[in-house]
């Protein structure tokens, strides 16, 4: 019997991912129709998404991507529904057959979904199929951050980082799990890094691969060594030339829903154009067929798709201005993250953190690691390799076992 069952009376309800053939029709019609600039006037991405880039990921999606696989991945796995606080959120439960499994938690960004974590479940839920031990197991909470994918839009205001963090605790707490972790990368590491400050009951320990309060103060950080210099250069370029959905989804999300929403072409663009690193993975992996770990064509474009499908460009833009426009809550008003806390730098980051800077910032510190591979989408890139940065980052914290009796 699984926890969902155990708890029937807190309103958590079976969901299935439905697509009718008409969306796939019209999503078909439109990528036909669109009209097309003329090519950039540079030879790499400082005036945008190449067109180039652009051609054959839409030629693809149009011609050779199966429009129902965004259906079937997620049909693959337990998903369901429940409200909380007046929006229904859609989340991919799955239980370990280990039954000393750690509960986790995990909170995608954006441009991401839950698609990007899907293929991270089997290495975290059934880690001795994954060269890992059994003692590593998670239980795995997957939800679709309000707004995005198959979670509801919010009616209302309100709904920033932390509201979103407490809404995780509540989701915990009527899944039954008295004893958890949680991880999360951009977005999803502000909402970690949210729940973390407020500590909520049964939440030991946190992990993120985005270190959140270098972009909130990036010049009260350490800046002597070249490491700490380089870093500081990075961000700010990206917060000078590298961020401009940013600042358009934080100030003026509502203009750019209107082209989301009508044109697939606009929503890929905008989506594709996040960060260096990852925009030329995609590239290549449209233009030479030569994808980066798991960042395939039809990974990427699954995640698009959903987008397109939920009809959630807007409403994901929006959640931008509530968590980081101008009238978001201050991030100096919430207290220091008071559980241990995993960091792991991933080399295509937007800046390589290190590790002073980790510890700095969050003075329980009780892992830090930096690999050789991946990067902003790190559970969506490398995600076996993301799996064994789970299982150390949070070893420590799992429940200690109970000797056996001596005979």
């Amino acid at each position: 019997m699984t926890t969902v069952e155990l708890h029937a009376g807190s309103a958590i309800r079976p969901f299935s991912a439905e697509i009718p053939e008409d969306a796939l029709d019209d999503l078909r019609r439109r990528l036909a129709a669109t009209r097309w600039p003329s090519r950039e006037l540079v030879d790499d991405r400082s005036q945008g998404v190449q067109l180039a880039t652009l051609g054959a990921l839409c030629r693809y999606w149009a011609g050779e991507y199966e429009g129902r696989r965004v259906e079937s991945r997620l049909k693959a796995l337990p998903q369901f529904i429940t409200d909380i606080d007046g929006v229904d959120i859609h989340f991919v439960h799955v239980r370990s057959r280990h039954e000393d499994a750690l509960p986790l938690i995990m909170t995608h960004g954006w441009p991401g979904s839950v698609i990007e974590m899907i293929d991270s479940v089997g290495p975290l839920t059934d880690p001795t199929a994954h060269g890992g031990s059994a003692k590593d197991a998670f239980h795995l909470v997957l939800p679709s951050l309000p707004g995005y994918g198959f979670s509801a839009e919010p009616t209302e205001t309100g709904w920033n980082l932390g509201r979103t963090a407490q809404a995780w605790a509540e989701l915990m707490r009527r899944l039954g799990y008295s004893r958890y972790v949680a991880q999360g990368g951009d977005v999803g590491a502000c909402v970690t890094d949210a729940l973390g400050r407020r500590a909520p009951e049964g939440l030991v320990g946190i992990h993120t691969n985005l270190l959140v309060p270098a972009l909130n103060d990036p010049g009260a950080l350490p800046a002597e060594t070249e490491q700490e210099r380089a870093a500081l250069a990075a961000i700010t370029t990206f917060q000078t030339s590298g961020n401009g959905y940013f600042v358009e989804q934080s100030t003026r999300p509502q203009t750019i829903g209107y082209g989301l929403l009508d044109s697939p072409v606009a929503l890929a663009a905008w989506m594709v154009d996040h960060d260096t690193d990852a925009y030329y993975k995609i590239s290549r992996a449209f233009v030479d067929g030569e994808p980066s770990g798991n960042l395939t064509r039809e990974h990427v474009l699954d995640n698009i798709t959903l987008y397109w499908l939920t009809g959630t460009g807007a409403s994901a833009a929006r959640s931008y201005w509530e968590a980081y426009g101008p009238d978001a809550p201050p991030a100096e008003a919430l207290p220091e993250v008071s559980v241990p806390v995993g960091f792991t730098a991933f080399p295509g980051e937007i800046w390589r953190t290190p590790r002073s800077w980790a510890e700095a910032s969050y003075p329980t510190l009780s892992y830090f690691h930096e690999v050789d591979r991946g990067g902003h989408f790190a559970a969506w890139e490398e995600p076996e390799l993301f799996a064994i940065e789970m299982r150390a980052a949070f070893r420590p914290l799992r429940a200690p076992q109970v000797p056996e009796p001596r005979r």
